[in-house]
């Protein structure tokens, strides 16, 4: 019974040890029969929470552009132990992590136009807090981009202020 539970729940989605062992727990599965059928799991490489770790690292900050703060948080939630945490989220390059965080705001930065500067960085700081990139990062790169605008669309200006011949 224990077996039938954790193969019907990892061909619907990888899973961690954890995961199983609660969803066990929860299905009243005697300790001994659940821990056994775990080990050997384990032991096959059916469960292996270190390539779910990595796996979940690459793709939710690739896919949802989560920061290593919100993705450890996800893992510690899933019960993935702290070395394994750890590890996962050091395999994300900062600069890929900043370069995302500018891709973030890029985005969102012409549906915050017409606002006043103050509520545009608190809208646009607070996407990417959300997304677990710490407070010092974000408003630097919300602040680059809107002098990065800034600058665009003073040059722009002035190219059509000043039409050359």
């Amino acid at each position: 019974m224990a077996r039938a539970i954790c193969l019907r729940l990892l061909t619907m989605a990888p899973r961690t040890r954890a995961q199983l062992a609660e969803a066990l727990r929860k299905r009243e599965v005697p300790e001994e029969a659940a821990e056994a059928v775990l080990e050997r799991f384990s032991e096959v490489g059916l469960i292996d929470d270190e390539a779910f770790a990595a796996a979940w690292v690459s793709s939710r900050h690739a896919g949802r552009g989560l920061a290593r703060r919100a993705l450890a948080s996800e893992l510690r939630h899933r019960g993935v132990d702290e070395d394994t945490v750890k590890e996962a989220v050091e395999q994300l390059d900062p600069e890929q992590e900043v370069e995302t965080a500018r891709r973030l705001v890029a985005r969102k930065l012409s549906a915050t136009r017409g606002l006043e500067p103050a509520v545009r960085t608190r809208r646009l700081a607070g996407m990417l807090a959300r997304k677990g990139y710490g407070p010092g990062l974000a408003f630097r790169v919300v602040r680059e981009a809107l002098e990065g605008e800034e600058a665009e669309s003073s040059a722009f200006s002035t190219e059509l202020d000043y039409p050359h011949d």
